[in-house]
């Protein structure tokens, strides 16, 4: 399952601006969104993924993402960065 990307050893930045800033620079290992975030924001990151090639993927709620990253809020999407 996915939830085994974030490990300790990974950095992840979460929330819109910081999940595209990360795609746009060429940071990114992966992308996951919520699927109950707006549509505005999906339709955003994903097409910011397609721009560059990267693959999106898909968290049920915002709440299961926050929980993933490691925090207690939801969060509407993340970006895992390349360890290079």
């Amino acid at each position: 399952m996915w939830l085994d990307r974030f490990d300790k050893n990974s950095t992840v930045v979460t929330g819109r601006k910081q999940t595209l800033r990360a795609i746009r620079n060429g940071q990114t290992e992966t992308v996951f969104i919520a699927k109950d975030a707006q549509q505005e924001l999906i339709g955003e990151i994903e097409a910011a993924c397609k721009a560059v090639g990267i693959r999106c993927q898909y968290a049920d709620s915002m709440r299961q993402l926050g929980a993933a990253v490691g925090i207690s809020v939801g969060a509407s999407a993340c970006a895992v960065l390349s360890s290079t």
